[in-house]
C-alpha cells in the first residue's frame, strides 16, 4: 500500500521566510516567538480515524465510530461487534501496518501542534470565552460543567489548543463553532490525558500524549487519538470531520486587537516589566513610536515593556500592534514613573557612657591636729581621706581661727581701756 505523504502546516516567521514541513516531534527548536500556524495541522494517514489508541481501545455500550478505528502497538480492541456493543462505520485496524503508520503520523502532528508559539497563553478555564483563530496555551485546560466555548471564524480559520498537562471537558458542555468555521481545523494537543464529560458536545481533534476518555453520552465531532495509552468509550458517538481543507491551506487573517490593560506604574531607578498582549492572525508586532519614558523599551515580537526608568514624571504612551491585516490597533496610556522613596536616616544607637574614674588616694602629707588624741597632749593624727582635696577647707579653717584670735585680742584691749577710764573718773 502506497504511503500517503504527510502535509505539515506552514510556519510563518517574522523574517517573512516560510518553513514548510520543518517540524517533527522534538523539533520544537525550529519554532520561535514569531511563529504562527498558517493552516490546519497535517494528520497524514491518521486523518481517516475517528479513534486510535496505542495500548488498547475499550468500549461500553452502543457507541458509534464514524471513521476508522485502530490500535498500535497494542492489540486489544473490546466492546465492538455483537448485540449492544459498539459499531464502527469504517475500517478496524488492529495492530497492522496501517495502524502503525497512523500512530507515526499522529506523533508527527502532535509535535507540530506542541511546537507552535501561542497567540495567547496562561489560559485555564474556557467557559464563556469567544475565541478568534489562533494558538492558545495553558498548563491545564478545562471547560466547566454546563459551560460553553465559542469559536468564531470562517471556513479557513484554525484553532490550536495546547494543554501542557490535562484537558478536562465538563459534563453537559458545548463547543460552538460559528461564522462558517469547521471542526476540521480545531486541534487539542494534550501533554498527558484528556477527559470528555457526560453528555458533552465536543468538537475538534484530540492529540493526547497518553489517554483519552469519553464518558457516558458524550458526542465528538472530531477525532480521539492517543499516542502512548488507551482510548476509552462509553455510549458515545464519534464522527470524524469530512471535506476538510488540505494541510498548508492558508488560514484566515485576523486584524490585531490589544487585550492587555493599562501598564502599571514604574519607579525611577528600579527595573520594570509589563507585557502588552494582543490577538490576531498572523501574530502582530508591537511598537511605541518612541513614546515610552526614558530607560524603557518594548520588544517588537513579544510586546513586553522593560528596562529601568530614569526620570520621574508622567508620559503619554502610544502602543500600536500590526500584523499586516487592516486595521492595526492602537491604545494610548499615561505611564507614571514615581520618584524613589527617600532613604531613611538610621537613628544612631546610644553608646554606654564611659565610667567616671575614681580619684586616686591622696599622696598629700598628713595634717597634724592639736589634741587629736583626746588627752590635750601634743599627739598627732592623720585626717581620714574623704575623696576631696583637704587643702581648701584647712586653709579656710586657718583664716577663721586667725580672725577669731584677732577679735578676741580687740575685745581684750577694749575692756582694758574702759576699765582705765572708769578708774580715772573715780
Amino acid at each position: 500500500m502506497a504511503r500517503t505523504p504527510i502535509l505539515r502546516p506552514l510556519i510563518v516567521v517574522s523574517t517573512g521566510i516560510g518553513l514548510a514541513a520543518a517540524l517533527a516531534l522534538g523539533g520544537s527548536s525550529a519554532a520561535s516567538a514569531a511563529t504562527i500556524i498558517d493552516g490546519p495541522v497535517g494528520l497524514g494517514t491518521a486523518a481517516s480515524y475517528g479513534v486510535l489508541g496505542a495500548q488498547s481501545v475499550t468500549n461500553t455500550g452502543p457507541s458509534v465510530v464514524n471513521g476508522d478505528l485502530g490500535v498500535s502497538p497494542g492489540t486489544s480492541i473490546t466492546g465492538f461487534g455483537g448485540p449492544g456493543n459498539g459499531i464502527v462505520n469504517g475500517t478496524v485496524h488492529q495492530t497492522d501496518a496501517a495502524a502503525a503508520q497512523a500512530q507515526a503520523d499522529t506523533t508527527t502532528a502532535y509535535g507540530v501542534a506542541a511546537s507552535l508559539t501561542p497567540t495567547r497563553g496562561g489560559l485555564e478555564e474556557l467557559n464563556g470565552l469567544s475565541l478568534t483563530p489562533g494558538v492558545y496555551n495553558g498548563s491545564t485546560l478545562q471547560l466547566a460543567n454546563n459551560g460553553q466555548l465559542t469559536l468564531a471564524g470562517s471556513a479557513d480559520s484554525v484553532w490550536v489548543f495546547q494543554a501542557a498537562s490535562t484537558l478536562t471537558i465538563g459534563s453537559g458542555t458545548r463547543i460552538v463553532i460559528t461564522g462558517g468555521a469547521s471542526s476540521c481545523n480545531v486541534f487539542w494537543q494534550v501533554g498527558s490525558s484528556a477527559t470528555i464529560g457526560t453528555a458533552a458536545q465536543f468538537q475538534g481533534t484530540v492529540l493526547a500524549d497518553q489517554s483519552v476518555t469519553a464518558t457516558t453520552g458524550a458526542t465528538v465531532v472530531g477525532r480521539l487519538l492517543a499516542r502512548n495509552a488507551s482510548v476509552t468509550l462509553d455510549d458515545n458517538t464519534i464522527t470524524r470531520p469530512t471535506n476538510c481543507p488540505a494541510a498548508g491551506t492558508p488560514s484566515e487573517s485576523v486584524a490585531p486587537t490589544i487585550t492587555s490593560g493599562t501598564p502599571t506604574d514604574a519607579t525611577a531607578g528600579t527595573p520594570y516589566s509589563f507585557p502588552v498582549t494582543a490577538t490576531g492572525n498572523p501574530a502582530p508586532t508591537y511598537s511605541d513610536g518612541g513614546t515610552l519614558p526614558p530607560g524603557l523599551t518594548i520588544n517588537p515580537d513579544t510586546g513586553v515593556i522593560s528596562g529601568t526608568p530614569t526620570t520621574p514624571g508622567t508620559t503619554t504612551v502610544t502602543i500600536t500592534v500590526d500584523n499586516g491585516t487592516a486595521p492595526p490597533d492602537t491604545e494610548t496610556y499615561v505611564v507614571t514613573v514615581r520618584a524613589p522613596a527617600p532613604t531613611a536616616t538610621p537613628t544612631p544607637t546610644p553608646t554606654a557612657s564611659a565610667p567616671v574614674p575614681t580619684a586616686p588616694a591622696s599622696t598629700a602629707p598628713a595634717v597634724p591636729v592639736v589634741g587629736g588624741n583626746g588627752s590635750g597632749g601634743g599627739g598627732t593624727t592623720e585626717l581620714a581621706f574623704t575623696g576631696s582635696d583637704p587643702t581648701i577647707p584647712l586653709t579656710a579653717a586657718g583664716v577663721m581661727l586667725l580672725a577669731g584670735i584677732a577679735v578676741t585680742v580687740l575685745r581684750g584691749r577694749t575692756l582694758r581701756a574702759r576699765r582705765r577710764i572708769l578708774s580715772e573718773d573715780h
